[in-house]
């Protein structure tokens, strides 16, 4: 399936199961989501907030939505539409054909860690975090907060099943 149509498919899910809250969510300010997007999992937040169109595409290509929709608690990367489109080009249609499954489950599930982790407690801290992937990613706190390298740039971002931090860029997970 190309980009294209998994894009398209976002656009109608994002009608369907965001209408109530694409009103309240398309501002990229904090403030602005609010103690409602509680309400929503972390596939609905994504959905609703417009600027993760790719990252939905891919959960649903990786078959992860279902675990993403589960109770969690989950602490999601959520690398925006402009942190995919900066990789090279063609990358992420490769990644979203069926062979290549496994990789980019590799990479998904490297931008969740278990449980809900705050901002709070990333501050003025160093640590290495174990993902969902099984491999540890680099947080530092100690100006702002970088994770793996991306910037964090909207932080806590409340689910009913966890919390999204917003990244810059596309974690990679290490080679083995």
């Amino acid at each position: 399936m190309s980009l294209k149509k998994i894009l398209a498919a976002g656009a109608a899910l994002t009608m369907v199961t965001g209408a109530a809250y694409a009103g309240n969510y398309g501002s990229k300010d904090k403030a602005a989501y609010g103690d409602k997007m509680e309400k929503a999992d972390i596939v609905d937040t994504a959905v609703a907030a417009g600027s993760f169109n790719t990252l939905v595409a891919a959960v649903q290509a990786a078959g992860l939505e279902e675990t993403l929709r589960g109770d969690g608690p989950f602490t999601v990367f959520a690398p925006t539409d402009d942190a995919f489109a900066a990789l090279p080009a063609g990358t992420v249609d490769t990644l979203l054909k069926p062979e290549n499954k496994d990789q980019l489950v590799a990479i998904l599930t490297y931008h969740v860690v278990a449980g809900k982790t705050k901002s709070k407690d990333l501050a003025g801290k160093t640590l290495d975090v174990a993902t969902v992937n099984g491999a540890k990613v680099s947080v530092d706190g100690t100006d702002g907060v970088k994770v793996g390298g991306a910037n964090v740039v909207t932080a806590d971002i409340w689910t009913s099943n966890g919390v999204i931090h917003v990244v810059d860029a596309v974690l990679l997970p290490p080679t083995q």
